[in-house]
């Protein structure tokens, strides 16, 4: 049985800089791409980022600039970076590996951005 685990989320001020962190557990053989959703109240869930496990990241257009993932394939986990926070960056952030060649999701974690 494998897991994702995520920890981070938290309230921020605008501005402001956090780091989520997602770990997998349970019986891995291979990790594929790692990387990152988000879902803001009465809205889909969109694509924030993806890492390969060559390391190369590509990132949507709404965090460019702003938002850094990263992987330790050791530890069998992803990281995001996320610094000059917005209010509309408020969102349950989920974290997604392809793993044993399944598609798994984490179980999310809150990020509020607010004054």
């Amino acid at each position: 049985q494998v897991q994702l685990v995520e920890s981070g989320g938290g309230l921020v001020q605008p501005g402001g800089s956090l780091r989520l962190s997602c770990a997998a557990t349970g019986t891995i053989f291979s990790i594929g791409d790692m990387g990152w959703y988000r879902q803001a109240p009465g809205k889909q869930r969109e694509w924030v980022t993806t890492i390969t496990n060559g390391a190369r990241t590509s990132y949507a257009d709404s965090v460019k600039g702003r938002f850094t993932t990263s992987r330790d394939n050791a530890k069998y986990t992803v990281y995001l970076q996320m610094s000059a926070l917005k209010p509309e960056d408020t969102a349950v952030y989920y974290c997604y590996a392809v793993i044993n060649a399944l598609f798994n999701w984490g179980q999310g974690t809150q990020v509020t951005v607010s004054s």
